[in-house]
């Protein structure tokens, strides 16, 4: 949805302002899946608990048929849409093979030499693909698009001869993986929203009044964040970055996404001073036993709150600059395959962080001791595995501005 959303704006004719409304579409289609999420966990959940699961699970299959209607209502209105240019996968191995063929093959010094389709239409042999200027990162694959003498004067099948742009399409994917992999680490620790913040809230002061507040609902102020911060980031911090950058987004892609790595790094600082102030009140006032049997700490569970916020401005900057930046460098013919490297990063995460934690386990209960995250956690030191996250983080960063120095934007030949 997000790449075919992205394509109905004309960037094509380098219209400043059709590319502004392109990078806010990225803004607002992120903000309509969070409010999703927000009405999905807390109404639908409501619903489930208090009218059963038949209408529970009703209501999203009636909003599925809405959504479906909605979007086949618009379809007099899409008047963009990307031909299938074939297998991306088949056309990257090509490139393979075709390059270890012609190994010993000198590269001419000149790139206007190498193999491309002719025309003065700008399109390239991959259908509905713009061509792509060479690049001077990956030399070695632009063996694969060399022409023989063998290859002249004949139809020469792709696994031997390879245009220059189906050439910068892999070595376009190859710039994307290191991004891609500085994405795993930021996203196994925003994924601490959902385990060790929770387990942390669980032991703190859950009333407001009469109420208890489940520290899973704590959550709902990382949504509440992003719902603020994304009509905040797109009519006024970017504008603001505008005047003062000159650039046309305000910051560069790859400079959204570093702040997002600055502001998670924070929400960790923040998340392990919370649980240092959290023990000195166990050691000083110890514990209470609520009504429901459970022991918590004299410490307000809204003092989570903070970290929560934190994570949400971090997804604005980060999860949406990631889509965006995968979208917009990715060749024209791979932006569905190459936005979906996005989404992968964060999927890792979750195996990311639970191999982070089984090696803490493991690591810290040696010679019988309770470790950092015992079934207790007033027994360990949670806070250290936050501080870990916190290093991890300072170390991905660092190698995020190796990776982002070296970099080289895509570009289009004329």
């Amino acid at each position: 949805m997000a790449s075919f959303g992205a394509d109905q704006f004309d960037v094509e004719s380098d219209d400043e302002e059709e590319r502004g409304r392109q990078s806010s579409f990225f803004n607002w289609f992120y903000l309509s899946l969070t409010v999703g999420s927000l009405v999905g966990g807390t109404v639908l959940v409501w619903v489930q608990s208090a009218h059963g699961w038949r209408l529970g699970y009703g209501i999203p299959a009636l909003l599925s048929v809405v959504a479906v209607a909605l979007f086949l209502a618009g379809t007099g209105a899409y008047g963009r849409h990307q031909p299938p240019g074939g297998s991306p996968l088949t056309r990257i191995a090509q490139v393979v093979v075709a390059a270890a063929r012609k190994c010993d093959v000198a590269t001419p010094t000149d790139a206007a030499l190498l193999h491309e389709r002719d025309g003065d239409d700008g399109m390239s042999a991959i259908l509905g693909s713009r061509r792509l200027a060479h690049s001077n990162q990956f030399r070695f694959l632009d063996k694969a698009a060399v022409e023989t003498a063998g290859d002249k004067g004949q139809p020469v099948s792709p696994w031997r001869l390879c245009t220059i742009t189906q050439v910068e399409e892999l070595k376009c994917v190859l710039r994307l993986l290191p991004v891609w992999a500085c994405g795993i680490i930021f996203a196994a620790a925003y994924t601490q929203v959902s385990t060790t913040f929770i387990l942390q809230g669980d032991t703190l002061d859950p009333r407001i009044g009469s109420f208890r507040i489940p520290a899973a609902v704590l959550t709902v102020f990382d949504t509440l964040s992003v719902m603020l911060w994304v009509p905040l980031y797109d009519r006024a911090i970017v504008p603001l970055a505008r005047r003062l950058t000159g650039h046309r987004r305000g910051f560069t892609q790859l400079t959204r996404m570093g702040v997002g790595f600055v502001i998670l790094t924070v929400a960790m600082l923040a998340a392990g001073m919370l649980e240092v102030a959290r023990h000195r009140v166990v050691t000083r006032n110890g514990t209470y036993r609520g009504t429901d049997g459970a022991e918590y700490v004299p410490l307000s569970i809204f003092w989570q709150v903070p970290q929560y916020v934190l994570l949400g401005v971090a997804e604005v900057f980060t999860f949406i600059g990631q889509m965006e930046f995968f979208y917009d460098q990715a060749p024209d013919a791979m932006r569905s395959i190459c936005s979906g490297l996005a989404r992968a990063a964060f999927a890792l995460d979750n195996y990311a962080s639970s191999a982070l934690v089984s090696v803490v386990v493991c690591v810290t209960t040696s010679g019988g001791r309770p470790g950092w995250i015992p079934d207790d956690i007033n027994d360990g030191h949670l806070d250290y595995f936050f501080w870990l996250l916190a290093l991890l983080c300072v170390g991905n960063f660092g190698g995020y501005l190796l990776v982002a120095r070296w970099y080289n934007y895509k570009m289009t030949a004329d």
